[in-house]
């Protein structure tokens, strides 16, 4: 297997059992925990797919589409299972520190992206805040 497959196989494996992952597929390193709220910058990339999907298939796909963005130095490839519906999100995801600070910019690049994002997360906190009925 190359390199890149076991990364993604790997994504697979700890977004099963973890709930969410946050790696660079360039380098193909996973990102430690940190106490940042994370979220998607380009929501309207975001690909929402059902439970019983070929994941690994999915995820180069996406990496693929998104390549530049992901590249750039505030993203990250993020996965998340959502727990009500199950379904899987890929995300090319950016975080800030200050929780006020995330809720506001993730109001305002669903906004600008013209996508409502679901959640944010904190993986040093373990963290969700769902933006339930907010415009966000």
């Amino acid at each position: 297997m190359d390199p890149f497959d076991e990364y993604l196989q790997k994504v697979v494996e700890e977004t099963q059992k973890h709930g969410g992952t946050a790696s660079k597929p360039e380098t193909m390193e996973f990102l430690p925990p940190r106490d940042a709220w994370s979220f998607p910058k380009y929501p309207s990339r975001t690909a929402i797919l059902p439970p019983h999907v070929d994941l690994k298939t999915e995820l180069r796909a996406f990496i693929l589409r998104n390549e530049m963005k992901l590249n750039e130095d505030d993203c990250w490839l993020g996965t998340w299972i959502h727990p009500q519906t199950r379904e899987y999100y890929l995300d090319v995801a950016t975080g800030v520190a200050d929780v006020n600070e995330a809720r506001r910019l993730a109001r305002l690049v669903s906004i600008q992206d013209g996508r409502n994002i679901v959640a944010m997360f904190n993986s040093q906190r373990d963290e969700t805040i769902f933006f339930q009925d907010e415009t966000a």
